[in-house]
């Protein structure tokens, strides 16, 4: 008898069990791709362990939102068919993603907009993957809409995105593991075991609440120690200017879909390695390839943590200064704003304001909306976290360092 399952290892989850339907899409090449994109693009040059990558994040969010949905169900508040809609979402919900992860995605913003939601919905849509989905009875634009967080029930949304989500849970585990961060340490099997539903959206039994907490702290943790850490951004924004300076040569943001989807990391580090060298944008996309390669990153030379993000056009003056002050080349001064919302953002993109909690009292539930500011741990980190970096080569350092902290020196104040 043919089993209806497999079961795969992974470090984070123990066992992943896949259905044959999730085995069909993962054996595509467009899924398959996702193997040779980092999790985590280029923080393996300052944590080396850090080379985990996109699939195997895609699989535990999967794995996270089945407990989820199975929890749910324990409660009579979902059914099977809505768990298998649900791991098929959550295995999905990344597809999109170009290589360097958000990092292509960037570039993409830059010139045309698009963000990596509306190149998965493509996919799914109108792919393999997407006939998959519907010769195995399902439906590909359910499937697409509830990966991105367009579902018609709010809560099946946010099991997927969110401050309670799958994908939140499993890159928290799976980034600490991997670069060493001793941060993430959250009960993700607390958290779904005490998920329930109020009003149609999701809310958590009152009792958990210590456990958001922690991993709220965890996240913003995350977010210091590594996803924003200065040697990380350093790559980040290297390998951002050489893709954006050799756009133009190699048509970066205007593929096709079909070109799209066989992009990997490898594959445009090879084609920056490769361009000519006939203008003097393209030596230096190819310098700055080379140089990350070879880990001979950008320096940075001043940090402040800001209050809000400067417009482009102040950023743009901001270097200006900083340029002719210093007397150096202006492509070898580089100013960097790194951004969050402390706590995730809802499915809609919209700014998580509170948390509803449940009690359940001798056959009566009690629910309460609390505020994000009356959770006392979480409120302290509440809002946006804003770093302003200048970053510049070696033989500038000196020079650079000196003049930023005269010009940006008040923003610390």
């Amino acid at each position: 008898m043919k089993k209806e399952y497999l079961e795969i290892t992974d470090p984070i989850h123990d066992f992943i069990r896949l259905t044959n339907t999730e085995r069909k899409i993962i054996d595509t090449p467009i899924f398959q791709r996702l193997r040779r994109i980092k999790q985590l693009s280029g923080a393996h040059l300052t944590y080396p362990g850090a080379q985990h990558t996109r699939f195997e994040h895609s699989l535990g969010v999967m794995h996270i939102a089945s407990m989820a949905g199975t929890s749910l169900e324990s409660k009579g508040i979902t059914t099977k068919d809505d768990i298998l809609n649900l791991r098929l979402a959550a295995l999905l919900h990344d597809i999109g993603h170009g290589p360097f992860s958000h990092l292509f995605e960037e570039v993409l913003q830059r010139k045309n907009k698009k963000t990596h939601e509306q190149i998965g919905k493509q996919i799914i849509l109108n792919t393999e993957i997407g006939d998959i989905i519907s010769k195995n009875g399902f439906d590909k634009k359910l499937i697409h809409n509830l990966a991105m967080g367009e579902g018609k029930l709010q809560f099946m949304n946010e099991i997927v995105s969110g401050a309670l989500s799958a994908d939140m849970m499993d890159y928290l585990l799976r980034d600490g593991y991997f670069t060493g961060a001793e941060h993430a340490k959250i009960d993700h099997s607390r958290i779904t075991y005490s998920l329930d539903v109020y009003k149609k959206k999701l809310a958590l039994d009152h009792s958990a609440l210590v456990n958001f907490e922690t991993m709220m702290i965890s996240r913003f943790q995350m977010f210091k120690a590594v996803y924003f850490h200065k040697t990380v951004r350093a790559g980040e924004v290297m390998l951002l200017e050489s893709m954006t300076l050799a756009d133009d040569e190699l048509g970066l943001t205007s593929l096709t879909l079909d070109d799209y989807v066989k992009q990997t990391d490898e594959s445009i580090m090879a084609l920056l390695l490769s361009i000519p060298e006939t203008t003097q944008e393209l030596r230096s996309a190819k310098k700055i390839a080379r140089d990350y390669q070879d880990r001979k990153l950008f320096k940075c030379v001043f940090e402040s943590t800001i209050s809000s993000n400067p417009t482009t056009k102040v950023m743009q003056e901001l270097k200006n200064r900083i340029v002719k002050n210093s007397k150096v080349n202006p492509n070898q001064v580089f100013l960097d704003t790194s951004t969050t919302h402390s706590i995730p953002l809802t499915p809609s993109k919209k700014e998580s304001k509170s948390i509803i909690l449940v009690k359940n009292d001798f056959k009566k539930t009690i629910s309460e909306q609390i505020p994000i500011s009356k959770i006392p741990l979480v409120s302290s980190i509440s809002g946006k976290m804003n770093i302003l970096r200048v970053y510049t080569q070696q033989n500038n350092r000196k020079k650079v360092e000196i003049t930023a902290k005269s010009i940006l020196g008040e923003l610390k104040k």
